[in-house]
């Protein structure tokens, strides 16, 4: 089969890294692979395969994309990595004499995420310190670093309550780890919790409603190309512009092109996803201003040679 450009939207299947599940994916002949957002082996749902030029889109499709899961956690567990895949440090069974009040105060808490700017970030995870991963160092038995990062939860709600497990949504910025979240509110009510099942519903700016199991995928793969969606259906706030032939190579060489009324007028900072005049994705611009001259300048090209 022939290399394909463009997204698949994935529905990955629990138990499967997203490096494993992209290994299974280059013997369709994609061996120009990548994806945006990845997913650990406990969690299911959208993950974006980018194919062939598209894995020039990762990035901008991780920088600001927002993102929704689905989860379950169990409160009286606290585990190692802080979901269910890890080693049980601690189990509290919970007093049943008290359930209601413990759910009013989980309701308080899953609701109290939209107020969390920072988070710590999971002792076993691949955000690096000085170079090696941290689940690496954890591993070896390695002191691990707290490290913290930055986020934003938009929304978050309860969807069930049957205790000891809290079943929830929520959406959040890309990077968001949600396992953090579990444990953390554990670690306030006092009990632990850990995190059991994790769906993500979207991962902007593809929902489940586009995504396409694995074995469906391998098991067809002659409707892989009707399955993949194209680079402009990944950036949908950004312009299309069709470039005139005669400044294709111009734009292949990296060169900015002059604002010119065929492209439309634009604002500083805008950007667009040029195509050639065949249709094929020719790179990334942005409007930036060339000397006192408006113009398109390339951020990334696209084009295959």
């Amino acid at each position: 089969m022939e290399q394909l450009h463009g997204i698949l939207v994935l529905d990955k299947p629990r138990g499967l890294s997203s490096a494993q599940c992209l290994s299974r994916l280059k013997r369709l002949g994609q061996k120009k692979i990548g994806h945006a957002g990845t997913l650990d082996p406990m969690a299911t749902g959208v993950l974006l395969v980018l194919l062939g030029c598209a894995t020039k889109l990762s990035g901008h499709l991780m920088e600001g994309g927002v993102k929704t899961y689905a989860g379950t956690l169990r409160l009286g567990v606290e585990t190692d990595t802080w979901d269910a895949e890890g080693r049980v440090l601690s189990e509290a069974p919970l007093d049943s004499a008290g359930f209601a009040e413990m759910e009013g105060i989980v309701r308080r808490e899953v609701l109290a995420w939209t107020e969390v700017g920072e988070q710590p970030v999971p002792p076993y995870s691949a955000a690096k310190h000085e170079g090696t991963p941290l689940y690496r160092l954890a591993r070896a038995g390695r002191e691990v670093p707290l490290k913290t990062k930055k986020i934003h939860v938009s929304h978050a709600e309860v969807q069930w309550v049957g205790l000891p497990d809290v079943r929830f949504r929520v959406t959040c910025s890309s990077g968001s780890y949600i396992r953090s979240l579990a444990h953390s509110l554990g670690m306030r009510i006092g009990c632990g919790a850990t995190l059991t099942e994790l769906t993500r519903e979207y991962s902007h700016p593809f929902g489940l409603d586009k995504a396409h199991a694995l074995d469906e995928v391998l098991a067809s793969p002659e409707k892989l190309a009707g399955w993949v969606q194209p680079l402009d259906a990944a950036l949908p706030s950004w312009k299309k512009i069709s470039i005139a032939p005669r400044q294709e190579a111009d734009i292949r060489n990296g060169k900015a092109i002059p604002h010119m009324a065929e492209y439309g007028a634009h604002a500083p900072g805008e950007k667009a996803l040029a195509f050639a005049s065949g249709g094929m994705p020719l790179a990334l611009m942005e409007a930036r201003m060339d000397g006192d001259m408006p113009a398109w300048a390339v951020i990334r090209g696209l084009f295959t040679l």
